[in-house]
C-alpha cells in the first residue's frame, strides 16, 4: 500500500478528514453526476454510481439531492456541464502527483490548483509530467467483517481481479481499469458485499520521505484535498505509518 492510501486511511480512521456538510455534499454530487454521465442512471448496472449513492447516504444527503445529480448525469436535467480534469505536478522532494478535478469552471480550478501547488513548495506541470510513474486500475473495497481472506480471494479471482489486499479493516481487490464494473458486479452477484468502486492511479514507484520532507507534503495533499473541484489526490511517496500516525497527533 503506498504512503498515500496509508495517509488516507489514517485520516479516516481518526475522524481527521474534513467534516463540513457542504463540502462533502459538493465533492459527492460531483462523482455521482460523473458515475451516471459515463456508466448511466441505475445503480443496479453501474457500480461506481451504486458506490456514489452509498457515500451519499452516508453523510446524509437527502434523496432529493441524490436523483438531481443522477438526472443531470445523465442529461434529465439541464445545468453547467461538470467536467473531469486531470492534472500533473510535483511535490516537495519531487513528489509526483496527480489531482483529479470536477470543475464546472476550467479557468477557475486551474489556477486554484496552480496557487496551491505554488503555496506549498510544489509546481503545477504539463500533461503527462508525471502520469508515466502510475498506472490506472481500478480498486474495490470490501468490508472485512464476516468474510475470510480465502473467500473473498476466490471470489475476486473468479471474477476477473488481478489482486486482493488485506489492511485489517477491509478487502481492497485491485482490477485492470477496463475491468472495473465487471469486476464489481460479479462480486455483487457472488454474495461479496461491496462498499466502494472507483477508479484509481497506482504508482510505479515511489519516494520515501522522513520529517519536515513528510510533513510539508502533507500540507499540500490535504490542502488540494480540501478544494471543492478536487475529486482525487495521488502521490507516489511513501512514509512510515508511525511517522503518519504521529502527523495527526
Amino acid at each position: 500500500m503506498s504512503g498515500h492510501s496509508k495517509w488516507a486511511n489514517i485520516k479516516a480512521r481518526k475522524g481527521a478528514q474534513d467534516a463540513r456538510r457542504g463540502h462533502m455534499f459538493t465533492k459527492t454530487a460531483k462523482e455521482i453526476i460523473i458515475a451516471a454521465r459515463l456508466g448511466g442512471g441505475d445503480p443496479d448496472g453501474n457500480p461506481r454510481l451504486r458506490s456514489a449513492i452509498q457515500a451519499a447516504r452516508a453523510i446524509n444527503m437527502p434523496n432529493d439531492n441524490i436523483k438531481r445529480a443522477i438526472q443531470r448525469g445523465t442529461g434529465e436535467l439541464g445545468g453547467e456541464t461538470i467536467e473531469e480534469v486531470l492534472y500533473e505536478g510535483y511535490g516537495p522532494s519531487g513528489v509526483a502527483i496527480l489531482v483529479e478535478a470536477t470543475s464546472d469552471n476550467r479557468n477557475r480550478t486551474t489556477g486554484e490548483i496552480r496557487h496551491l501547488f505554488s503555496k506549498y513548495g510544489g509546481n503545477l506541470g504539463v500533461s503527462g509530467a508525471v502520469s508515466r510513474f502510475f498506472v490506472r486500475q481500478g480498486e474495490i473495497t470490501i468490508p472485512s467483517e464476516g468474510l475470510t481472506e480465502e473467500k473473498v480471494f476466490e471470489a475476486a479471482i473468479e471474477a476477473g481481479a488481478e489482486d486482493v489486499r488485506n489492511d485489517g479493516e477491509s478487502f481492497t481487490v485491485v482490477t485492470a481499469f477496463e475491468e472495473l464494473n465487471t469486476v464489481a458486479g460479479a462480486l455483487t452477484k457472488a454474495g461479496i458485499p461491496v462498499q466502494k468502486v472507483e477508479p484509481v492511479y497506482n504508482p510505479t514507484l515511489t519516494v520515501d520521505l522522513r520529517g519536515e520532507n513528510a510533513k510539508g507534503l502533507l500540507k499540500l495533499i490535504d490542502a488540494l484535498e480540501d478544494n471543492d473541484d478536487v475529486a482525487h489526490v495521488w502521490a507516489n511517496f511513501d512514509i512510515d505509518e508511525k511517522d503518519l500516525e504521529a502527523f495527526t497527533q
